[in-house]
């Protein structure tokens, strides 16, 4: 599997670390893994946002 270009050397190891531990997983526990992944990723961009608000401001 090509690895993205954009990730540094840790970051993609940490992929990988998670590909493995992905795979081990069934099928439902995967699904709650995504849902719960993508809910702090959501709030990741939400503080992001925030924070960039706030220095414009300033």
């Amino acid at each position: 599997m090509r690895k993205p270009s954009n990730l540094g050397l840790e970051q993609q190891f940490k992929l990988t670390v998670i590909r493995q531990k992905l795979s081990a997983l069934s099928t439902e526990q995967s699904k709650s893994y995504l849902q719960l992944t993508l809910t702090y990723m959501l709030i990741k961009d939400n503080i992001v946002k925030f924070l960039v608000k706030q220095d414009r401001i300033q």
